[in-house]
């Protein structure tokens, strides 16, 4: 069979779970799905960024950020609240 004769699966109406739709998307390429797609106007107000840099030693940087994906957040977010939580600890 070649490509032009492969069988498109049809996209469901919706999906259950954000887990579910990654699913489907890891075996399906957009591509295939084109026709239904419809273009939208997006826009997006970043609010300004504002911090500091802190520069983590690489051993401390990959368990982190291996930590927030298992946890399903930003290894910005999962700094920021572990500082935040010592912080408290230690201020009050």
């Amino acid at each position: 069979m070649n490509e032009k004769d492969k069988k498109i699966e049809d996209l469901p109406e919706e999906f259950s779970t954000l887990k579910e739709a990654g699913e489907f998307w890891d075996t399906h390429s957009t591509a295939d799905y084109e026709e239904i797609f419809e273009p939208v106007d997006v826009e997006i107000a970043l609010p300004p960024r504002r911090g500091k840099k802190v520069v983590l030693a690489a051993d401390l940087a990959e368990k982190l950020s291996e930590i927030a994906i298992k946890q399903g957040v930003s290894t910005e977010t999962l700094a920021n609240l572990w500082l935040q939580e010592k912080l408290t600890q230690i201020v009050g």
